[in-house]
């Protein structure tokens, strides 16, 4: 339940979160926002005749075992007048050897179906978006949605973020917890890592690198990237998709914005001029809260992070502009 207080405010009570696309990743995020308790109502929709309604009777099962059961239920568009936040989880899996730019056509497709849907609901809340290519179909929603900018924003760099705070907890043995990384960009394979922000255990980096040779002299960028991109397709390879991991990224996301924890989270945010970039949406740290995106965090790249940033931009803008053309 929403508290209008300057607007579109922050959620006093607990939420009612649409999923659209019931599918490996819809149900996923369905389960994760059970687990943390911070909806009172998660409304599934799939076009599949019955999938919606199978999986939301799958997690509602899950629920008997949590501290708090939300309902759980099948829905139709009409449950976005009153949501707080709509996830965007629509499209298809990507193949093995399949880039996530390689379901442009697919997605962009299904896409303008659901912005012409949307558009005829009264929704008024938070548009969090997951389907591949993330930032260059946020970017093509915020274009056809009437909404805030600060209220449309896409998973981003969080998953990849994560698979390397995965990457450098395996690598030196410190908890995940105490690793801060950020890998930003597009959400796929041009993706980069601020190498030169890197800290664990509150030490740059580079610091731990001369202090500790034989633990993180090991450690190169080459080393980092490849794992942040390659770790996905494993998956993708060994099991057909991925879902728990962006599941709980998901999660966390909309847990940040109903509590209003002003978290700093990698997403795809639109830039005006951050880190050089204007009307494009790409993977940055931002602060997370009660309005949405609140602040883009712009770090103090290095000449070549700069430059690797601004090459994964290319990508994105160039794949908009495919978007834009169907």
């Amino acid at each position: 339940m929403v508290s209008k207080n300057n607007g579109k405010d922050m959620v006093t009570d607990m939420a009612k979160v649409v999923i659209l696309g019931a599918g490996h990743v819809g149900s996923m995020c369905a389960l994760n926002l059970a687990r943390l308790g911070i909806c009172r109502e998660i409304v599934l929709i799939d076009i599949v005749e019955g999938k919606a309604d199978a999986q939301a009777k799958d997690v509602a099962d899950a629920t008997v075992f949590m501290d708090r059961m939300p309902v759980v239920r099948e829905g139709s568009y009409q449950d976005c007048n009153d949501a707080d936040i709509i996830v965007n989880a629509v499209g298809v899996s990507r193949k093995p050897g399949q880039t996530r730019l390689d379901l442009l056509d697919v997605t962009i497709d299904i896409m303008k179906d659901v912005v012409a849907r949307l558009n005829q609901t009264t929704f008024d809340g938070y548009f969090i978006s997951i389907s591949n290519p993330c930032d260059v179909v946020v970017n093509y929603a915020r274009e056809h949605l009437k909404l805030p900018k600060n209220r449309i924003f896409g998973t981003g760099t969080l998953l990849d973020t994560a698979r390397l705070r995965l990457t450098l907890h395996q690598l030196t043995g410190v908890s995940a917890n105490s690793i801060e990384c950020f890998a930003m960009g597009e959400h796929g394979d041009s993706s980069m890592v601020a190498m030169s922000q890197i800290t664990l255990m509150g030490k740059p980096l580079y610091q731990l690198q001369q202090e500790k040779t034989q633990i993180f002299g090991k450690i190169t960028y080459d080393m980092l990237l490849e794992r942040t991109h390659q770790l996905g397709m494993e998956i993708v390879i060994g099991k057909g998709s991925t879902e728990f991991g962006i599941g709980a990224a998901l999660a966390v996301v909309c847990k940040a914005v109903l509590y209003d924890e002003k978290r700093i989270l990698p997403v795809s945010a639109l830039l005006e001029g951050e880190y050089g970039q204007k009307g494009i949406m790409a993977g940055v740290p931002a602060i997370i809260g009660k309005g949405g995106v609140e602040e883009i965090i712009e770090l103090s790249l290095n000449e070549q992070e700069q430059k690797a940033f601004a090459a994964s931009c290319d990508v994105i803008r160039t794949y908009i502009a495919k978007a834009n053309a169907r």
